[in-house]
């Protein structure tokens, strides 16, 4: 049990916890609701007094120095006392009480600033720390609401765009960090394990941005559309037609993966495998890391992707598999890293996009609402997986030849089987099923609806650069489970940032 406060200690706060149990016992034939937001709101009063009132006594015991010298070598002998700044805390207002330390011609220095390590703007750490977690969950406007349902402090909605902005400073040098070290990071971590594979993926998604934070090709080209009077139409946008609101956003995946070998049929049901009850357990992602950027270009995240893949496996022990959805520019992006790197990976295009060309081709041999329709891809797709996408290209045309489809009817035929010829390097499913290897991109489309759309296409969210790289970056990490260990990394950068960087020597004051 912790001794009894000494008399004359913390005044203020104890008269103050003194009122507040007196209007509790004025309040015997309340309910307990009414009981409960009378000390809340009451006791919020009395914290903010016992912090006031720590800051007060420590102010007067604060020790004057002979001299201080700052990082632009200025030595300064003066000292003032009575310098007061403002912090807002999640109990309130409070007033801090320093020395400065002044020269003429040289910005005042406050060596307690720094062992407070108080934030250069006016909100605490604890209250940027919140407003960052709740900013990620919804809308900035929801967060203002909950940081002042939660403290009872009310703060503007820019005021909580910067402080998540602060917050996320640190995330890439956070994660480098990590990398540089040798050292594991929440989730992310991986176990090592020579018998695990390692899976690499890649997507992207647009986030609708105000004009001046899209991408200068884009900005050209819906200034160009305005210009030429817009669409055809007045109310929609054409098929194809682009609106120029959007800036791409790309998230990658890195996740260790148990292989698990299997059969087409294990996969898709067609044919005599329609009723087949003894299907294995999917393997599930494990360790999962997730990076996003709006800012940064693809060809950045993808090698952030390859850089946490390489911290994982450093000597190259594992398998590495890359999953990606076909895009032309990415695999050029992949191939790249990995000439670089001196790596191999085997790439593997996501089996929902073969599919989906399928069932387009589908639709010039059925009609929309035959049965068959359904059969006949599932056929078609266990062939796929079989290692046979060259024959059922060649397939496909013969049968659209056969049929003496027209150049309309047979599109579908024709997108299908430029897809799979384009794509023939990237369908090696029959090796990919017999060593275990995942096939979909499941992963990374689910980050990207998490990461992107689950936060960024609220409705009527226009989005600045800064804070919409923000906003992904901070829910990559609390998507990784590292918040906490980064926080105290960036907190750490801060007091860098704020204070060391203004003593000569760091924080070694000259005496």
């Amino acid at each position: 049990m912790a001794p009894p406060c000494p008399p004359g200690r913390f005044p203020p706060p104890r008269a103050a916890f003194e009122q507040l149990l007196a209007g509790l016992s004025d309040r015997e034939d309340a309910s307990h609701a009414e009981v409960e937001e009378f000390i809340t709101t009451r006791g919020r009063e009395v914290h903010r007094l016992m912090l006031q009132e720590w800051l007060d006594q420590r102010a007067q015991r604060e020790e004057r120095l002979p001299q201080v010298a700052g990082s632009d070598q200025v030595v300064r002998r003066a000292a003032e006392a009575g310098h007061k700044r403002l912090l807002s805390t999640q109990f309130g207002t409070v007033e801090v009480e320093r020395i400065a330390y002044r020269v003429r011609g040289a910005a005042n220095l406050y060596p307690a600033d720094a062992d407070l390590d108080l934030p250069v703007a006016l909100h605490s750490h604890v209250l940027k720390k919140l407003a960052a977690v709740e900013a990620v969950r919804g809308s900035f406007e929801a967060a203002v609401a909950a940081i002042e349902r939660t403290t009872g402090t009310h703060m503007g909605k820019r005021q909580v765009e910067q402080l998540v902005q602060r917050a996320a400073a640190d995330v890439d040098d956070f994660y480098a960090y990590a990398r540089s070290s040798g050292s594991g990071s929440g989730s992310g971590s991986g176990s090592g394990s020579e018998e695990l594979l390692l899976v690499l993926s890649a997507d992207s998604k647009g986030i609708v941005m105000r004009p001046e934070a899209l991408r200068e090709e884009t900005r050209r080209a819906a200034a160009k559309k305005a210009a030429s009077g817009g669409g055809p139409f007045a109310t929609r946008l054409a098929g194809g037609e682009k609106n120029g609101r959007k800036r791409m956003a790309t998230v990658g995946a890195v996740y260790d993966f148990a292989p698990m070998p299997r059969d087409p049929g294990d996969v898709i049901r067609g044919g005599d495998n329609t009723d087949r009850t003894d299907r294995p357990e999917r393997s599930r992602a494990r360790a999962k890391w997730l990076t996003a950027s709006v800012e940064r270009d693809a060809e950045q995240v993808i090698g952030t992707v390859f850089d946490e893949a390489e911290r994982r496996d450093p000597d190259r022990e594992r398998e590495w598999v890359m999953l990606v959805d076909g895009a032309c520019h990415q695999l050029d992006l992949i191939h790249d890293q990995c000439d670089v790197r001196g790596t191999e990976v085997r790439i593997l295009i996501d089996f929902v996009h073969v599919i989906e060309y399928l069932w387009g081709a589908a639709w010039c041999f059925f009609a929309r609402t035959d049965p068959a329709a359904e059969a006949w891809v599932g056929q078609t797709a266990l062939r796929v997986l079989g290692g046979e996408a060259a024959q059922v290209t060649d397939a496909l045309e013969a049968q659209a030849d056969a049929e003496e489809l027209d150049d309309q009817r047979r599109s579908g035929v024709d997108k299908a089987v430029g897809y799979l010829r384009a794509k023939l390097p990237y369908l090696g499913y029959d090796i990919a099923l017999a060593e275990g290897w995942p096939i979909a991109t499941g992963v990374i489309e689910g980050a990207c609806r998490h990461l992107i759309k689950d936060r960024m296409d609220i409705t009527g969210a226009r989005w600045g650069l800064a804070g919409a790289e923000a906003v992904l970056k901070l829910r990559a990490v609390i998507s990784n489970g590292d918040f906490e260990e980064y926080w105290e990394y960036h907190t750490q950068r801060e007091h860098l940032r704020v204070h060391a960087i203004r003593y000569r020597d760091g924080l070694t004051l000259a005496a």
